[in-house]
């Protein structure tokens, strides 16, 4: 394993403890300025999302829009159940579904929601899964620390916003800034800012994210927020 990967996992509760569960639940409350952009505000707010840890298929959104909606997410197809958890319409191949400056549907969000929550909060211990690869690359210095980089590598069978991704890490090992550009949303680039953690049965979760642009230089811009994360509750279930 990458020595940088190494210790981050260690200091994120380990890889034998994150090995003990199998599910994890969240009350998350998703906004942010890029839902207007798309056309589709406040459909992610108070929201139930559920997961497997280590298998990113089977991914459930509930209360979509507020009106117990449901999504269950695979990389191949995003299914739409109404509240008695009837089949409203399934969609194939969600990702080839988005197209330039054409307002998304609930099967975008959800799609798009699913994926990239997962990625966030499985993280860094999806890392260690097969085909992932990582590499130390330069520092970052913000907010006045020095966060060292990790390049990392996507396997072609987990879906993310793209395949080659930067996140970098505090002198305490916890992530504070992770860099990518968003493929489904034509390269938009993105700062994921991590903070606010806490111990959830020995594994340390952010509880907040607030992911801003980024400029030629690679500095965030401060306004707009683009999208926001605040986890209300958290708890993992062996």
């Amino acid at each position: 394993m990458n020595p940088l990967l190494e210790n981050v996992i260690k200091a994120h509760g380990g890889l034998k403890q994150w090995d003990s569960f199998r599910k994890f639940e969240a009350k998350i409350s998703i906004g942010g300025a890029a839902w207007q952009m798309v056309g589709a505000p406040d459909l992610l707010r108070d929201i139930q999302f559920e997961a497997n840890v280590h298998d990113q298929d089977g991914i459930r959104i509930s209360n979509i829009g507020g009106h117990g909606e449901t999504s269950v997410f695979s990389k191949n197809k995003v299914t739409l159940l109404d509240s008695r958890g009837n089949i409203l319409e399934e969609r194939p191949e969600p990702r080839s579904s988005f197209l330039p400056n054409r307002p998304w549907d609930h099967h975008n969000v959800a799609y798009f929601a699913s994926y990239a929550t997962w990625n966030y909060l499985s993280g860094p211990f999806l890392f260690t899964l097969p085909g992932f690869v990582t590499e130390e690359v330069g520092s970052r210095r913000e907010n006045g620390e020095t966060w060292r980089g990790l390049k990392v590598t996507y396997p072609a069978d987990i879906a993310a916003h793209t395949k080659e991704q930067v996140l970098y890490y505090g002198e305490d090992g916890l992530l504070r800034r992770q860099d990518y550009s968003v493929d489904v949303m034509g390269g938009a680039q993105g700062a994921n800012y991590a903070s606010d953690y806490k111990s959830i049965h020995g594994i340390f979760v952010p509880m907040k994210r607030r992911i801003y642009g980024r400029d030629p230089s690679n500095n965030k811009v401060p306004e707009p927020v683009l999208i926001s994360i605040d986890v209300n509750s958290f708890k993992f279930i062996g």
